[in-house]
């Protein structure tokens, strides 16, 4: 863990994502593929207004798109789901917490994912936990 220098990048935020994703277990790795992860240093201010958002620091992560659990033939053609994680308020969060910065984001991108499934947040923890970050 590193202590002193730079806050890490938006590069190694993905890099630290991507990790987490590579650590999924069978078979949400398998349909997390077609998932687009953008790290972005805050959420842009329409989805903060639409979500009711007033403290960009509010916002680690986002999920764009429709839950599995929600599909029928009407949504082929369209754009790949999305999961957005912010840096800025995950190192917030990070600067005021106890876990590593490898445990939060795996957290944030867990949970967003864990939208994707259209679970319950019970059976995203077990995710979390299935995938060795709790």
């Amino acid at each position: 863990m590193r202590a002193f220098g730079p806050p890490p990048s938006l590069p190694e935020i993905e890099a630290l994502a991507r990790d987490a994703l590579l650590r999924l277990p069978e078979p949400f790795a398998a349909t997390v593929r077609d998932v687009v992860l953008i790290v972005a240093d805050f959420a842009e201010e329409d989805v903060l207004a639409e979500m009711g958002i007033e403290d960009p620091y509010e916002l680690t992560g986002l999920y764009v798109g429709h839950p599995l659990t929600e599909r029928s033939h009407d949504h082929s053609g369209r754009l790949p789901d999305q999961v957005f994680l912010y840096r800025a308020p995950i190192l917030l969060e990070w600067s005021e917490g106890e876990d590593s910065l490898e445990a939060l984001v795996a957290h944030v991108l867990i949970h967003e994912i864990g939208h994707h499934f259209g679970l319950s947040d019970d059976d995203i923890d077990a995710l979390e936990a299935a995938a060795g970050d709790e």
